[in-house]
């Protein structure tokens, strides 16, 4: 609870956007099997912080934050 519910690094600023979204299913099967990709298109789209907190949070094998 405390690595990703309150009080931790990505709820300190309020960026858990993703975590009830349906779609969320979706990107976490996308960070699993194909992380660069994701990270790629993710990029030429949306906001990184986005990702880089689901990715915190969900503590893929993969790690593409920078």
């Amino acid at each position: 609870m405390r690595a990703y519910g309150p009080g931790s690094r990505p709820a300190e600023f309020g960026r858990y956007a993703l975590i009830g979204q349906p779609e969320t299913l979706v990107i976490l099967e996308r960070m699993e099997t194909a992380p660069f990709l994701l990270r790629s298109r993710w990029e030429k789209e949306l906001e990184t912080v986005l990702l880089d907190d689901l990715e915190f949070a969900w503590g893929p094998r993969i790690r593409l934050s920078r």
